[in-house]
């Protein structure tokens, strides 16, 4: 495998911290961010201070269908919408673990390989989905 195809702990450190520090300067409320890998394993994950306690789990969640479909989770909200009935098939399947909410990306390699992916709580969906997109792009990698 391409070493700079790989999504190690440091990359996903550096991921974590650019996305606090972007949710910190769009002045939202304390999130909770996390980093899965391609297999929807937890790489990394961060809580601020005064986050509400869901936010690790739902930020999990977002990431793991972001990782298991490779398209951001607002891709996936609207998918759910349309197809409800196999939506609701994943989501049982996973064990209650996707969940197909905006917030999350898909991280992938400059030739396209799907490292994983990072999801956030705290904001609203669009805005959790802007700063996971500001880690993975500061980490030099390819928000998808």
């Amino acid at each position: 495998m391409n070493p700079t195809a790989q999504l190690t702990l440091a990359r996903a450190n550096a991921i974590l911290e650019a996305a606090v520090a972007a949710a910190r300067a769009d002045g939202l409320p304390p999130v909770a961010v996390a980093v899965l890998d391609a297999s929807g394993h937890l790489v990394a994950a961060q809580r601020e201070d005064g986050a509400t306690p869901l936010r690790v789990d739902i930020a999990i969640g977002k990431a793991y269908a972001a990782a298991g479909m490779g398209v951001a989770s607002r891709v996936l909200h609207q998918r759910a919408q349309d197809n409800p009935v196999f939506f609701n098939a994943l989501a049982s399947s996973s064990q209650g673990r996707f969940i197909p909410q905006a917030g999350a990306v898909a991280i992938r390699a400059a030739d396209g390989t799907l490292l994983g992916a990072v999801g956030a709580s705290g904001g609203t969906g669009a805005q959790d989905e802007a700063i996971c997109a500001a880690g993975v792009n500061a980490a030099g990698l390819v928000a998808a």
